[in-house]
């Protein structure tokens, strides 16, 4: 079992909200339980370095449209060089 780093009372306030002191994360994931408890999991929107299974997909089709030779004509971009 983990120890915990903080630990202080809280309470409601007018609209019913409790106000986390000092957090390290943004978002976090919400679990309520019956006996009262709430369990609060730091979240990150996004997996980091995590490429959807869509993408991949998109991914290997370019790659055999491009070993396949179904390719479009050269992009000219000189006139964007320094």
């Amino acid at each position: 079992m983990q120890n915990a780093i903080r630990e202080y009372d809280a309470r409601l306030d007018a609209k019913r909200r409790i106000t986390l002191r000092n957090v390290l994360f943004e978002f976090y994931h919400v679990r309520e339980y019956d006996d009262g408890k709430i369990v609060l999991e730091p979240r990150e929107l996004t997996a980091p370095f995590q490429v959807s299974a869509n993408t991949l997909s998109m991914m290997d089709t370019a790659v055999q449209n491009l070993r396949a030779g179904k390719v479009s004509e050269a992009i000219e971009l000189s006139e964007f060089e320094d």
